[in-house]
């Protein structure tokens, strides 16, 4: 392992890390390092550990096995995240979660409760920056005139937007992804990973992101990693994704036989 790496601002190290359901582990001597300003797509076939693996690195499931380090810290002391930590690694949603009865602008700035003290959270006593980056960020992602609009009144793909403001609202040093587009059709879901890499791009900020779509992958991210099984399958480039690698990957594994691999249609 390169020890500068653990130096880097963003970069996330998963050593051996394994972690258990029962009496199955779900991820198995993982070896993993995602560097500053990339875009790393996770792919795999339904149950691999790719969601697992995500919610490893939002603190949410702990090691059995191994460590995990964001910015050369532990994430976990033990069994117990790093709450410090936690608070930097953002996060966008298959579906957006955000809350319906409040406004985009506002479901935008709840983002930004990890920045206040404990009694202007209670209370939602914002900031004038605060009311800015939100602002920003709905126009960024084209939806500044929605910005009063109750989030049950958005379409997915604006309600997805949302989550993409909300997660860069907590001007995080990780984002992580989790199908943002499995529910959306093939225009917003273009529409949604472009704007999702230009600010993160933009921000230095690196992104992990799980995807169905083969043909996505290899036009968005700058590196794959594959998980079959719970194990890395492959990491490398996207052209590294032969017919051989795919078939390997996913035959068997959540593919009927003649299948294809996963596709976003025109």
């Amino acid at each position: 392992m390169n020890t500068d790496l653990y130096t880097l601002p963003g970069a996330v190290i998963l050593e051996r890390f394994s972690a258990w359901f029962g009496a199955a582990p779900a991820l198995h001597n993982v070896d993993l390092t995602v560097r500053p300003r990339s875009v790393t797509a996770l792919i795999g076939p339904s149950g691999s550990g790719k969601s697992t693996l995500l919610r490893v690195l939002k603190g949410l499931i702990p090691a059995d096995e191994g460590a995990v380090y964001l910015d050369g810290v532990p994430l976990y002391r033990g069994r117990t995240p790093n709450r410090t930590l936690q608070k930097k690694v953002g996060m966008v949603y298959q579906e957006a979660q955000l809350v319906d009865r409040l406004t985009a602008l506002e479901n935008v700035l709840t983002g930004r409760l990890t920045h206040l003290g404990l009694l202007p959270a209670l209370l939602r006593r914002f900031q004038e920056k605060d009311l800015a980056l939100a602002s920003d960020l709905l126009r960024r992602v084209d939806l500044w005139e929605h910005a009063w609009k109750r989030a049950d009144a958005l379409s997915g793909g604006q309600r997805q937007r949302v989550g993409i403001a909300r997660a860069l609202a907590q001007e995080p040093q990780l984002i992580l992804a989790d199908e943002p587009i499995a529910s959306l059709d093939p225009k917003n879901a273009r529409m949604v990973l472009t704007q999702l890499l230009e600010l993160v791009r933009e921000r230095g900020v690196p992104l992990l992101l799980s995807l169905h779509h083969l043909d996505v992958v290899r036009t968005y991210a700058d590196r794959v990693v594959a998980i079959k099984g719970g194990r890395l399958f492959y990491d490398g480039p996207p052209s590294g994704l032969t017919p051989e690698v795919e078939a390997a990957l996913y035959f068997g594994e959540g593919l009927e036989g003649g299948e294809e691999v996963p596709a976003l249609s025109a």
